[in-house]
């Protein structure tokens, strides 16, 4: 259970939610309003307890509560609380958006809001544009694939009820569904077009909070020195009821050479009235993770030259000692500061904790028979679970994040929290490995598109923070697109009381890590033609998906680009259009390059309406086809169209997909 603030006439309101959201000292505090944070997701229903043989199962777009008749409709329950809730966070992704999804308000049969697609960017409300409070996903292609996650406040007085129409039974629809469910006593008004009319002003300027630097005022300490290995720079803070509203770390003196290493063996250390609170590498700290790249968020700013912005509130009744301890073998200069300001510390008052943990060469996997959890976080005690990073090393050659997060609070025997992946978890989807930044968090490291290598993921919780009065445990699988081996550590963020702890953690004065060389990146790998995955699609039926999917984890072939135009869903007959219109007219040698696999089909190649070449695209394994003549052309008014069928497929193929990686189109005269 956890606070939240009221509006007028002791009634939460879509515009006191709003304020909620944006008022730093929320997760600070602990009263007698009182509410859960639950969710529902598409997770693998076949995952019915730990242990069984289905626990790790992966089809997580298909999962629902039931199937419901309204009207004449079928309509898939994805969510429905009979309590008065809020929903605080919705996450969706799919291919094929085609789709209506309806709210349905306190028992009505009628719905009180209807979107008219798989897609929040038609949720109908002018303030959203431009707005962090709806975001989408990098991979976001409207009306193609992608999605978004919407963190406007759905307030609901007695229950609500969330359905999608589906056209489609094979498409996957991914979604997590984060609310909170209080007591059934609390007045909540429901959300409405009336209500969302009257807080326009509030979606508006809350957006605009959300995505502006905190600016605190208060009393400023500060000391600098230059800090050689073993030493440490402590900052004693202004005794008696405080809270810390700014800490400021500048680290210079460090050539490019060191900087990563030495972010890392900086260690910071928070004592708040006699209890070290905080114990976690600078670079984890600070969200980055290993190399201490650039940050923007609501919390952390970080320049990723060694500056640090942290707006955490950290309240304390007594006395506060930072601490920057340097364990590497190079000196630095260091400035530490912090702003303060008085703060009433009540019992309902809870202290801000930083947890860190790390461990190396976690065996990942494709096989779910062979998979396995990782323990991310076990914290014993009363608190507000706000926020995460996961940085690691991925030592495979694909990506690493199929797992799904699992939360337990308060010693539940089912997750209260299972999740559908790991980037789903991050606010992203369909494991894009790409820098981005949002005030709830984001990916600021992403070295490869493949995934191989340096990754950081981080989030925070705003109004979907966890509350636990007497644990929270969360897990996360180890599954991958291949076989391998990651080096994970993760940071914590999270508010609770002094006899609140985190039992599985890592000493980062000791547990220390020397950061292994940026590998190779095979996405450099390039044929010279024109790359599928980057071309724009002409024409499609709509039940065939594509996806820009990296192959750096098929060790049988090279891809140019280390990426192909992966085409499912679709049937003989069905055909997919490309059109390149940029050439001189003259006469052209065509080369194209394909994919084989044992799910691939046959196709037939045809050039501005003819036929050139049948291609049978099985093989047991997956391989690059090498260079497949289509021949020579004659281009007369600068176009080319090229048309790609299935015929059918292979006795051996158990499927009819195709991928194409890219083109080569050669003047000859």
């Amino acid at each position: 259970m956890a606070s939240c603030v009221r509006g007028e006439q002791n009634k939460i309101t879509l515009e006191s939610l709003l304020l909620e959201m944006v008022d730093p000292y929320t997760p600070t505090r602990w009263s007698d309003v009182k509410y859960q944070c639950l969710q529902f997701s598409s997770y693998d229903r076949a995952s019915t307890a730990p242990g069984d043989p289905s626990w790790f199962a992966n089809a997580d777009g298909f999962g629902y509560e039931r199937l419901d008749t309204v009207a004449g409709r079928v309509e898939k329950v994805l969510f429905e609380d009979y309590h008065p809730g809020v929903i605080t966070r919705i996450w969706i992704t799919t291919h094929t958006p085609k789709a209506v999804l309806r709210f349905y308000f306190d028992g009505s049969e009628t719905p009180g809001w209807v979107v008219p697609a798989y897609d929040f960017t038609e949720f109908g409300l002018q303030e959203l544009e431009n707005n962090p409070l709806l975001l989408t996903h990098t991979s976001y292609e409207k009306g193609v694939k992608g999605g978004q996650t919407f963190f406007l406040p759905i307030p609901y007085s007695k229950s609500l009820k969330i359905t999608l129409e589906d056209p489609y039974k094979d498409v996957p629809r991914y979604c997590q569904i984060n609310y909170r469910r209080y007591q059934d006593d609390t007045e909540i008004e429901s959300f409405s077009t009336e209500v969302a009319s009257r807080a326009s002003k509030a979606i508006v300027k809350t957006g605009q909070i959300l995505s502006q630097q905190m600016k605190p005022k208060g009393s400023k300490v500060k000391s600098e020195m230059l800090v050689e290995k073993g030493q440490a720079i402590s900052l004693n803070l202004p005794e008696g009821e405080n809270a810390i509203r700014e800490i400021s770390f500048n680290v210079t003196g460090l050539d490019s050479a060191a900087f990563a290493q030495t972010m890392r063996e900086l260690i910071f250390t928070a004592e708040f009235d006699g209890k070290r609170c905080i114990a976690v590498p600078l670079s984890d700290y600070a969200a980055g993770g290993l190399g201490a790249p650039e940050v923007i968020c609501r919390q952390i700013v970080a320049d990723g030259k060694g500056k640090v912005l942290s707006y955490w509130v950290m309240p304390y009744a007594e006395n506060a000692v930072l601490k920057l301890t340097n364990i590497s073998d190079v000196p630095c200069s260091v400035e530490l500061s912090a702003i303060t300001e008085r703060h009433e510390f009540t019992d309902n008052t809870l202290y801000f904790h930083s947890s860190w943990k790390k461990s190396e060469a976690l065996p990942v996997t494709d096989n779910h028979a062979f998979c396995r959890e990782w323990n991310f976080t076990s914290i014993e005690g009363k608190g507000n679970y706000v926020g995460d990073v996961l940085t690691l090393f991925n030592h495979s050659l694909a990506w690493y994040g199929e797992g799904d997060e699992k939360i337990y609070v308060d010693g539940e025997n089912f997750p209260s929290h299972f999740g559908t992946g790991t980037e789903d978890y991050y606010n992203s989807s369909w494991a894009p490995v790409i820098v981005f930044h949002t005030p709830f968090g984001g990916a600021p490291r992403a070295d490869q598109e493949s995934s191989h290598g340096y990754n950081t993921f981080f989030r925070t919780r705003l109004l979907d923070n966890i509350p636990f009065n007497e644990s929270l445990k969360f897990d996360i699988e180890l599954i991958s697109w291949v076989p391998g081996c990651v080096d994970y550590a993760t940071t914590t963020y999270w508010y609770g009381d002094l006899e609140a702890v985190a039992t599985c953690v890592s000493d980062p004065f000791t547990d220390r890590y020397a950061l292994p060389p940026i590998p190779y990146d095979p996405a450099k790998f390039y044929i010279g033609g024109l790359e599928f995955e980057k071309t724009a699609i002409h024409s499609k039926p709509e039940r065939m998906m594509t996806d820009r999917q990296g192959m750096a984890g098929f060790p049988d072939g090279k891809w140019s680009g280390g990426k192909q135009l992966t085409c499912f869903g679709g049937y003989p007959g069905d055909e997919i259009s490309f059109i390149y219109d940029d050439f001189a007219n003259g006469k052209y040698e065509v080369t194209l390059y394909a994919t084989k696999a044992r799910d691939y089909g046959k196709v037939v190649y045809s050039i501005n309406g003819n036929e050139v070449r049948e291609f049978d695209g099985y093989d047991p394994k997956v391989v690059n086809s090498g260079p497949l003549s289509l021949g020579e052309i004659e281009i007369v008014d600068g176009k080319m169209r090229l048309d790609v069928k299935i015929s059918g497929k292979n006795d051996l193929s158990i499927g009819y997909m195709f991928g194409l990686d890219c083109i080569e189109v050669n003047k000859l005269d």
